[in-house]
């Protein structure tokens, strides 16, 4: 199993600028582009698993705790952001650190260049069994795909776009102010083409031009068993589609759970509340209580005292990474003293309260001749 610390060079402790600075280093000893050894393309989508898994706090805590196996069973998405491919180095920096390539410095993004699509977020609420036992779900987005039409091109079938004849297709132009220190020359953005050096007279009816366009996608969600309120998420490349052959941004599906107005949640463990009578206190019983895997019996211990709790092992959350391993069932107990009785239990209670009168009365009776020859 792969060591993400290893892999980047850090030590666990590690801050996430010490994290990036590892990443931008080994990025460059092992991008394709750059190494040509038959190993590079597998080491660099371990550094892309790694670098990705240790800059995300949710993703980082888990595999600290259950490692890569952790974030398969917690739903997260272990392929790594280059599963569908490298791009060149230049890229890899534009999309992961906003424009830092091999000399450090800023950089003008291409608009031509391939650009990662918008990540989405859907909230979904679950009952509060479904939350436990997990299932799978069939969901519906609304998301951007490329247009099938002109393949993202934007353009009509049959045409393409055309060359700026405002820039000459550079995207930008020179820009001259005159001011009372004299004229003054900038490189400006291209204000007919935005940037892109080219223009489409005869945009694509399907998606007016765009290159994309709104669908509503089914996705089928796999949710694991033992999810909490709060949970998240990450279906990769499953958001909005990218620009220019860029790959589309992921989707994040946040759990939301009912409360259930029986069972209460406390990590892996559920608990009950059971009444009972006096005499199920003083005698015990075996009674039967409704569990996450239905109706069991439970035996109450006689003397059982309100607020004392009876335990069933591996009946409560599994364990989201090996969900095999179960939470308890607690039952708190309360001991409830009956408001209306008959006149045959009230004959009883004050037969049973004159016994233990008596037997009161007897003892202090001992304890004063007990005091008596001291």
């Amino acid at each position: 199993m792969s060591d993400y610390y290893e892999i980047l060079g850090v030590e666990k402790s590690a801050s996430k600028d010490e994290i990036k600075s590892a990443f931008r280093k080994m990025a460059r000893k092992w991008h394709p582009d750059v190494n040509k050894a038959p190993e590079a393309e597998a080491k660099f989508k371990e550094l892309g698993k790694a670098y990705e898994t240790l800059m995300d706090d949710d993703k980082r805590a888990t595999y600290d705790r259950f490692g890569e196996d952790g974030l398969k069973n917690a739903g997260f998405n272990t392929q790594g952001p280059f599963a569908g491919g490298f791009g060149d180095l230049d890229e890899v920096f534009n999309s992961f650190f906003g424009g830092f390539g091999f000399g450090g410095g800023s950089r003008r993004q291409d608009p031509n260049a391939p650009q990662r699509g918008d990540d989405l977020r859907l909230d979904i609420e679950l009952e509060f069994e479904e939350a436990v036992f997990g299932l799978n779900k069939e969901i519906k987005i609304d998301h951007l795909e490329t247009c099938a039409a002109c393949k993202g091109t934007g353009a009509k079938e049959g045409s393409k776009p055309e060359t700026c004849k405002t820039c000459g297709g550079s995207g930008s132009i020179q820009q001259t102010t005159r001011t009372v220190l004299g004229h003054f020359t900038q490189i400006v953005t291209c204000p007919h083409c935005h940037g892109k050096g080219t223009v489409i007279s005869d945009p694509c009816p399907e998606c007016h031009g765009e290159g994309r366009k709104t669908v509503e996608k089914k996705v089928d969600l796999k949710i694991p068993a033992g999810v909490d309120n709060g949970s998240r998420m990450r279906l990769s490349q499953e958001g909005d589609a990218g620009k220019n052959g860029g790959v589309a941004g992921d989707l994040y599906v946040v759990i939301h759970v009912k409360p259930s107005p029986y069972y209460k949640r406390d990590g892996m463990n559920v608990f009950t509340k059971l009444d009972i009578s006096p005499a199920q206190a003083v005698l015990g019983d075996t009674v039967t209580i409704k569990t996450l895997d239905g109706e069991k019996q439970v035996s109450i211990p006689a003397g059982i005292q309100t607020g004392e709790v009876v335990k069933i092992r591996n009946a409560g959350v599994p364990n989201l990474s090996k969900p095999s391993v179960r939470g308890e069932h607690v039952v708190v107990v309360t001991v409830k003293t009956p408001t209306h009785i008959s006149n045959e239990e009230k004959a009883l209670y004050q037969k049973l309260y004159e016994i233990q009168e008596g037997r009161k009365a007897k003892g202090s009776v001992k304890e004063r001749i007990k005091g008596v020859f001291k």
